[in-house]
């Protein structure tokens, strides 16, 4: 199946710096800031979050790593005696009275999200949590709504978005692809 481009780098970083500044916005200080990226990409987005609201406020801004293997309702293993593969969460600090910006790459049934959620309960009660995404697809299952988003692309339930980002796919860019 062919792919077709929708974003390239440099409106990718764009969306990402909106997002910062959004983020910055909201919570007027990065005091008790937290940013937890959802693995794979969402992990690397929520690092180049991290260094650019580090960049505008020049105030460090925590940074957690969330796996969300063993909380996903919708993992069906066609040998249920197979162990699902954990990348591990890394979350060296309490959440408790922070705010926290969960970061993903896609957002599309909300399922995700709703996994990351209960995943991070684990590690404390924050203040507040928000969830800031850099493409909103649409079709939620679940009452789930990012607070940020870098663009809004509205897709069938027979396509995918593809975002690839340099860290993980040696690529810069977004991408349709008919499934």
């Amino acid at each position: 199946m062919s792919e077709i481009f929708l974003l390239d780098e440099a409106t990718m970083n764009r969306s990402m710096t909106r997002i910062s500044y959004e983020i910055i916005e909201q919570y007027k200080s990065v005091d008790d800031l937290v940013l937890v990226g959802i693995k794979t990409r969402g992990v690397h987005i929520a690092k180049r979050l991290q260094k650019k609201i580090e960049s505008i406020e020049n105030q460090p801004v925590l940074l957690g790593e969330i796996d969300i293997t063993l909380y996903r309702d919708d993992r069906h293993e066609p040998d249920p005696t197979v162990d699902p593969i954990i990348n591990g969460t890394n979350i060296p600090f309490s959440l408790n009275g922070k705010n926290v910006v969960l970061v993903d790459d896609v957002i599309f049934t909300g399922r995700t999200v709703r996994s990351a959620l209960n995943a991070l309960m684990e590690y404390g009660r924050p203040k507040t949590i928000s969830l800031a995404v850099l493409i909103d697809r649409g079709h939620r299952e679940l009452p789930i709504r990012p607070d940020y988003v870098g663009k809004n692309i509205p897709t069938s339930k027979k396509e995918e978005i593809l975002v690839k980002l340099h860290e993980v796919d040696d690529e810069e860019c977004v991408t349709l692809k008919k499934v």
